[in-house]
């Protein structure tokens, strides 16, 4: 699974014009599942985002986590996350992982979010969206399971 992180003081996620999800203080997650993700890399990334201390302590530091600010998660599906650029000009999805695949795992990685007890908005997987945000800092993090980084 890869993962675009952004720290936000506000962002949300549109669907016809119609907000489907909507934080203020804490991180937009842009995730893509490929075709080789499973159970194991939901509960690597769960683990590494609650505890990733990127928001600023009162020296100025990043020095907390999402639990410590008590901040909340907008989780946005984008398969274009695993887009090959290698040949041509026009990007290859096909390390994205299928509906039949990604589906099931998006709405494991989203019930694991929750189990961590922050509050979690989404987008819809599959749909037409537009997403909104400040970024804060701005402090952008990519993760990859697979790579471990």
């Amino acid at each position: 699974m890869r993962v675009v992180i952004q720290r936000v003081t506000q962002a949300a996620v549109s669907i016809n014009e119609e907000i489907s999800g909507k934080i203020n203080n804490g991180l937009l997650i842009l995730v893509g599942i490929g075709q080789d993700d499973h159970t194991e890399d939901i509960q690597w990334l769960t683990q590494k985002i609650t505890n990733l201390r990127i928001f600023s302590d009162d020296d100025g530091k990043m020095n907390l986590s999402i639990l410590d600010i008590k901040g909340e998660i907008l989780l946005v599906s984008q398969f274009t996350l695993y887009a090959s650029t290698k040949k041509g000009n026009r990007p290859s999805f096909i390390q994205s992982a299928p509906p039949t695949i990604a589906i099931p795992l998006y709405e494991q990685f989203i019930q694991s979010l929750k189990e961590t007890g922050i509050a979690i908005q989404t987008g819809q997987f599959g749909a037409d969206m537009k997403v909104s945000l400040t970024n804060d800092g701005p402090v952008t993090i990519i993760i990859d399971s697979k790579n471990k980084e």
